[in-house]
């Protein structure tokens, strides 16, 4: 490709960190550009990582109307339920193949005891979850709940468990309640509770943001603290346990390489949380007036503030690169995995609700970030093993929203669930490597994005799909794409945009942004693949 006056091109197959230290002056891209002006080139021969289906996991916390009101109603409800799920999200969860779901928390898990939350209904003691709005808590949905709502969507339970307020006794018994198939006391005491046979468990978190609302504690200090409490997390028959320690928060690496050295193989996992957040201040939208606050708000963002978040957003690849490095040191043979189990966007919460309960709108925005987050978790699946959203429920960049108002209304499902839902493709599929070469926007001094994010991976049955993402707010691009050893012969798939970025889905207008069949790809002569994206927009297209 030629560069154009005006434009750099840059091959985007390294972390961002490493091609922002390579570019002298951030340009922006021109008002119109060039047919074919990305180049991406598709690499089968070098495909080998295969894509965990954990990757899609969900996480629901005891925050704001996650759980009730917006999974669990009761069986009593006069909402449409199965078993006291709410129907409609149960169906909605149901279509998009959830693979994994953590719970309780985040911050509720470590002042979360399990024994409030089994029993009969009615003898369950009341609490206040004073780490989100003061709510009151009153352990209607617990262990069976969730554990019975996992076998019904047919996912992996994830369990964090208590380590800030918690006991070792403590957490040692809830695994036994859960997973023993024996006499003992605890295994009793669920069969005496309702059910007979025990759960699969796989995934258990030996607490939670311990660096923070989980304690406040030092990485030293935890490190000793996991080797205390994991030890008793046993394993009970064919029940094997995935343990998984707290691990840092964002960019602290310090933390990161503190467990490798203190705890090593005795976690098969560790942890990292990373949101795309800007913290604002609290200037006026220089478009409305309007505070901003300090993280800006979900549906009233300015040009500048889109891509300020998207640069964000893209930043999470120097986050687990650089955890990695740090992991490899220890860790070679990547035995211990790394999960990135709290991720996405987070803006003010929408006016006029609790501002303890997070609840935020989801725009085409939010659909961009998740398409780009996902591309960037699937070329790091030697390492990487799992990512869950937060949160899945009404909580920041949920997949579905109930109505608070009206709580009949039928649920809306948001951008960021149709991105996941069409990204379901590259589940368990083997990740094909691939070079693209497109133009960069400049998004302030320091900071530039690229035009297009991509993946490209192979299913079981060796059908090729590739899902692009045009970052750019205003033009097309045009991407040429080369297979190697292949000759296009036909392309179709689906797109996720509007001609607003600001556009989203509501109570009232809940189809405003879907999925409709893609037309922009079409085949030349010598079996290229040509694909037109428009601006802000997702496309994953199947190839044959």
């Amino acid at each position: 490709m030629k560069n154009q006056s005006n434009t750099n091109t840059f091959n985007i197959h390294y972390p961002m960190k490493k091609l922002f230290m390579s570019m002298a002056v951030a340009l922006m891209l021109p008002i119109s550009v060039l047919a074919q002006d990305v180049q991406l080139n598709v690499h089968p021969d070098q495909a080998k990582n295969v894509i965990p289906k954990e990757i899609y996991g969900q996480f629901a916390e005891h925050l704001g109307r996650c759980i009730y009101g917006g999974i669990w109603v009761g069986p009593d409800s006069n909402i449409p339920n199965v078993q006291g799920y709410r129907k409609d999200v149960f169906e909605a969860l149901k279509a998009l193949e959830v693979p994994v779901m953590r719970w309780p928390g985040g911050c509720f898990a470590d002042e979360y005891h399990w024994m409030d939350g089994v029993g009969p209904q009615e003898n369950r003691p009341r609490l206040v979850n004073n780490n989100w709005g003061g709510t009151v808590e009153d352990n209607s949905f617990g262990t069976h709940e969730f554990l019975n709502l996992c076998e019904m969507l047919g996912c992996e339970p994830y369990i964090s468990g208590n380590v800030g307020s918690g006991s070792v006794e403590e957490m040692a018994k809830w695994v036994e309640y859960m997973t023993s198939d024996t006499n003992s006391t605890m295994a009793e005491l669920r069969r005496k509770n309702g059910r007979d046979k025990a759960w699969k468990v796989k995934y258990f978190g030996v607490g939670n943001e311990s660096w923070g609302c989980g304690g406040d504690m030092t990485p030293e200090y935890y490190s000793d603290l996991y080797r205390r409490y994991a030890i008793y997390a046993r394993n009970y028959g064919d029940n094997r346990l995935y343990r998984i320690a707290s691990g840092a928060n964002s960019t602290d690496n310090n933390w990161t390489e503190v467990c490798m050295r203190k705890i090593g193989h005795r976690m098969n996992g560790i942890s990292v949380h990373f949101y795309a957040v800007r913290d604002w201040g609290t200037e006026n939208d220089p478009e409305t007036g309007i505070p901003m606050g300090k993280k800006g708000w979900a549906l009233t963002f300015t040009d500048q503030e889109y891509y300020n978040i998207v640069s964000k957003a893209l930043q999470i690849e120097d986050c687990v690169v650089d955890h990695m490095r740090v992991m490899d040191r220890f860790d070679p043979q990547k035995r211990i995995g790394l999960l990135v189990d709290e991720w996405g966007t987070w803006y003010n919460v929408e006016k006029g609700t609790n501002p303890g309960w997070l609840y935020q709108q989801s725009t085409v925005r939010d659909a961009i970030v998740a398409a780009l987050s996902l591309d960037i978790f699937h070329k790091y699946t030697d390492r990487i093993k799992m990512a869950n959203i937060a949160q899945v429920v009404n909580v920041l960049q949920s997949m579905i929203l109930t109505n608070e108002k009206n709580p009949m209304d039928p649920c809306v499902l948001t951008p960021t669930y149709h991105v996941f839902k069409m990204y379901n493709v590259h589940k368990e599929a083997t990740y094909v490597p691939s070079d693209l070469v497109c133009n960069y926007i400049s998004v302030n001094a320091k900071e530039q994005i690229p035009t297009v994010s991509r993946t490209v991976s192979c299913d079981k049955n060796g059908v090729m799909h590739i899902s692009l993402t045009n970052m750019d707010l205003n033009n097309q691009h045009v991407v040429a794409i080369n297979i190697d050893g292949m000759k296009v012969k036909s392309a179709e798939g689906e797109i996720i945009t509007a001609p607003d970025v600001h556009a989203f889905n509501d109570f009232g207008k809940a189809d405003e942004v879907k999925p409709v069949a893609f037309k922009g790809a079409k085949v030349d002569k010598k079996g290229q693949l040509l694909v037109t994206l428009p601006a802000h927009s997702v496309v994953t297209i199947t190839v044959k």
